[in-house]
């Protein structure tokens, strides 16, 4: 594939000297879903599919952008001198977002790149393509310029280039997964202090199979701002009666149990109880993979899942149809959405000898039951962005 993504950049741009490649994941968080801006932790992992770059350094101001993903675009162009958010350039805008963080940051970056992409993660599934391409373009940075970076800076330098250049207002888990995956380990982060494990995940005969439900997200940020308001509201009420916390993540389930009477408001009630059971499912979760334990793992990633469901409330009839669906599989381990909810993928762990068989009853009663066609994708844990040696 690699040489037929040189060969088409060098179509592309007219040129046929060497050029750079390079290679960033996608990401899918396995447990502690909705606890980031709660103040506790996530789980997620690199996947070993995600975007790839061709590049070749310019000796004047100008980016010269291509995406096999958005041909019918073809080529956006901008320059290094007039870096501004534009609605025309489209995809284009989460590259030029991180090289202008960079710039604002006082990094030296004294001209433009030629670049083709190609992703093989499928855009709006809750997977981070747009932290991959990020991440991506960070690394892409740091290389042709030979900027003195490490890649926990740049993961929060991506963060506000979706911040304050998209507007998108999201946590620093995607990025930071995406930037700082390792082969074969999860990684267990708490999103306040960026304080991180890597947590080994032997599979041995299971796979990571992620099906995309293809709904159409409409998610809608208004419910995802609701859910956080609700969680927020609900520390304030634990504060006003005299407990001095500021996310609800400080909280194990059982001090939780002794205070949530306090809070009255029974959708405050309910988000809260998902935080705080949530995020102990995380540090749980730890602990049954240091013991190799996959089966306990599975069971907490169904427990998640109910919560999500029953207590947050977004998940939907769709990924409800694919969760419940690999449940009544033989040889699911554990089941769960993933990500923000509304739509996206769910993420499960099968043992290899069931996948085929998994794909397609999970696919046949998602599609009886949704009128949808889900997607599947079997994913082992790579590792995170970096120069792409084939």
């Amino acid at each position: 594939m690699l040489e037929d993504l040189i060969k088409e950049f060098k179509e592309i741009f007219k040129y046929d000297g060497e050029v750079e490649t390079f290679f960033s994941p996608g990401r899918v968080n396995l447990i502690g879903e909705h606890t980031d801006y709660n103040g506790g932790f996530v789980f997620p992992c690199a996947l070993d599919f995600g975007t790839y770059a061709v590049v070749k350094k310019r000796e004047d101001k100008v980016f010269r952008m291509y995406s096999k993903n958005f041909k019918i675009l073809g080529t956006i162009e901008f320059n290094l001198d007039n870096l501004v958010y534009n609605k025309k350039d489209n995809w284009a805008n989460y590259p030029k977002g991180v090289v202008k963080t960079f710039l604002d940051k006082a990094y030296k970056i004294d001209s433009g790149f030629d670049v083709l992409f190609y992703g093989n993660i499928p855009n709006g599934a809750g997977l981070s393509s747009s932290a991959s391409i990020e991440v991506l373009t960070a690394v892409i940075l740091k290389d042709l310029f030979k900027l003195d970076v490490d890649m926990v800076e740049m993961v929060k330098m991506c963060q506000v280039a979706e911040n304050k250049f998209i507007g998108v207002n999201s946590g620093i888990m995607d990025q930071f997964a995406v930037g700082m995956g390792k082969k074969d380990h999860v990684i267990l982060l708490d999103c306040n202090t960026l304080k991180f494990e890597y947590v080994p995940v032997k599979l041995k005969n299971m796979s990571i199979v992620i099906a995309n439900t293809n709904k159409k997200r409409g998610l809608a940020d208004s419910k995802y701002n609701e859910r956080r308001s609700s969680c927020e509201e609900a520390v304030k009420v634990l504060n006003d009666n005299g407990v001095n916390i500021k996310y609800l993540g400080e909280l194990t389930v059982a001090e939780f149990d002794k205070v949530k009477h306090f809070i009255t408001d029974e959708e405050q009630l309910k988000r809260a109880t998902h935080a705080v059971s949530e995020n102990e499912r995380a540090k749980v979760a730890v602990e049954f993979l240091k013991k190799d334990d996959i089966a306990e793992f599975g069971r907490l990633m169904n427990q998640s899942h109910i919560s999500l469901r029953d207590d947050y409330e977004v998940t939907g009839i769709e990924l409800d149809s694919l969760v419940e669906a690999a449940w009544e599989e033989e040889g699911t381990v554990g089941s769960r959405m993933t990500g923000a909810g509304f739509g996206g993928c769910t993420v499960s762990i099968v043992e290899n000898d069931h996948v085929e068989n998994f794909i397609k009853n999970v696919g046949k009663k998602y599609k009886e039951k949704t009128g949808l066609r889900a997607t599947f994708y079997i994913a082992n844990i790579g590792d995170g962005a970096g120069r792409y040696v084939k």
